[in-house]
């Protein structure tokens, strides 16, 4: 579903943020990518949504290039940052609506998805709300809703537990796992060891823009745990 290729990339100041990165995700993962602040996680994901541009290597989703064809793309997946910019003049419904119309998703499969979803995350009574008035915590869940609407084969996440409450944080987990085990792909950063460990079945490490291992969680974490694992890797990388 997604293949990162020799990917690379340097900022303007000449700073190389990502060093000749290789990556797949395959059909169903639940994919963790970790590592310190700095290490080169966001900076990949917004490459792989198409909101950086790079020189060196490739990302493909599903066999498109970002590069080549970012519109094809971009049809069938979908990205949550770690804090959303939504338009905030609108309301819950009326957002929820808008991003509805611009993947053409028909007025009952939205209203089925945003029915799901809004109840999931106890937000149903709020929609008809101004955005503005929502804590982060509420736009959290708007962006997540919204990134579910037109449900996409890859969804990727940058840090998608900040911000929620124990009970959204859960209803996060069973939706990735649900999600997953139809299919579609899930690849997010956190910090938040864990509930990586807990919840996927592949991960990679990075450091300095340097992949230091990925694979399976079994094979990667063996007899220890994700903590002591990244801990020893980060300290000895």
């Amino acid at each position: 579903m997604l293949e990162i290729k020799n990917y690379s990339k340097k900022y303007d100041n000449g700073v190389l943020a990502v060093d000749n990165l290789n990556l797949t995700v395959e059909d169903g993962d639940l994919f963790a990518f970790i590592g310190h602040n700095g290490a080169g996680k966001s900076t990949t994901i917004k490459s792989i949504v198409g909101i950086l541009p790079f020189e060196s290597g490739d990302i493909l989703i599903d066999g498109i290039s970002i590069k080549k064809d970012p519109l094809s793309v971009k049809k069938n997946i979908a990205y949550i940052p770690d804090n959303p910019n939504l338009y905030e003049s609108l309301t819950g419904i009326a957002y929820l609506n808008f991003i509805s119309d611009v993947f053409n998703v028909t007025e009952e499969k939205r209203k089925e998805i945003i029915e799901l979803y809004a109840t999931k995350f106890d937000l149903k009574d709020s929609l008809n709300d101004f955005i503005s008035n929502y804590s982060h915590g509420m736009k959290q869940k708007l962006a997540i809703i919204s990134a579910l609407v037109h449900e996409p084969k890859l969804l990727i996440l940058d840090e998608p537990f900040v911000g929620l409450d124990p009970i959204a944080s859960h209803n996060v987990k069973e939706i990735m796992k649900e999600l997953c085990a139809k299919g579609c792909s899930i690849f997010f950063s956190t910090h938040v060891l864990e509930v990586a460990e807990k919840l996927c079945n592949k991960i990679a490490i990075i450091k300095n823009g340097k992949l230091i291992i990925s694979g399976n969680m079994e094979e990667v974490t063996k007899n220890s745990s994700l903590e002591d694992v990244f801990l020893e890797l980060s300290d000895n990388a």
